[in-house]
């Protein structure tokens, strides 16, 4: 009997190492993602709602994340709930910590070297702290430190994703990539910034039409995008397409 314990015993631990990634006494690393944020608001920053989904989906893949934002004063600030500027100024970095829980890093640290993908979740921020498309639109310029991430993962052959509004930066710093902000038409209020496509295609990317609750692959550059709040829909549509990107960035790091 006690035999048949101990057997027991050693099959129920074999089982529990198999679970957890350990097996044989080998450790199955967790793919390790950068989400660069952009403040802390829809307006002046970071889309709060797509950051989480961004982080809610990648938890339950298993991934380990690492979140960095510039450490840059934002172009403004604006009050949510009347729509105004207002002070005193305030800091990428610092803001965006409200979303990180604190833990969080200057986006100068962030290595493609560290990582095996990186997300740009969207939000006004994008294109107004990690670049001027909402002052200067295709003929922006991008933060030094974003241009420099972006290109470095391409480079090393590792998946980008961007919601919303953020596709504009592949636009700006990876020539004939192909991204999706949802469709170029309006449809009665539908897509509210679906001028947005027609320039990115004046930066010589490629406009891809998608629906909110789909994801373009760019397989060459291994770029994915998804329309997210580009697009005047219920919540969960946004999150479910914030999902379908999370799931083909993973696939391309395979």
């Amino acid at each position: 009997m006690l035999r048949n314990a101990r057997k027991l015993f050693h099959l129920k631990r074999s089982l529990v190492q198999q679970t957890s990634g350990i097996h044989t006494g080998s450790t199955i690393m967790s793919p390790k993602i950068a989400l660069v944020l952009s403040g802390c608001g829809v307006y002046d920053g970071s889309e709060v709602h797509e950051a989480s989904a961004c982080l809610v989906h990648l938890s339950r893949a298993g991934v380990s994340v690492s979140m960095f934002a510039p450490d840059i004063p934002q172009m403004h600030v604006i009050d949510h709930i009347k729509g105004e500027e207002m002070q005193p100024a305030r800091n990428v970095l610092t803001e965006s910590a409200r979303i990180a829980r604190g833990n969080i890093k200057p986006l100068s640290d962030l290595q493609s070297a560290d990582f095996d993908g990186v997300v740009f979740p969207g939000g006004f921020g994008a294109a107004k702290n990690l670049c001027s498309w909402a002052v200067d639109g295709p003929s922006c310029t991008v933060n030094q430190n974003v241009e420099r991430v972006l290109k470095a993962f391409q480079g090393d052959s590792k998946p980008i994703g961007l919601t919303c509004i953020a596709p504009v930066l592949a636009a700006k710093c990876l020539p004939g990539v192909e991204v999706t902000v949802g469709h170029s038409e309006e449809e009665d209020g539908k897509w509210p910034y679906a001028g947005t496509a027609g320039g990115i295609e004046q930066c010589g990317a490629k406009h891809i039409a998608k629906d909110v609750t789909e994801a373009h692959v760019d397989l060459k550059t291994k770029v994915v995008t998804t329309p997210a709040f580009m697009c005047d829909t219920d919540l969960h549509k946004i999150f479910d397409g914030i999902g379908i990107m999370v799931d083909n960035l993973l696939k391309l790091m395979k």
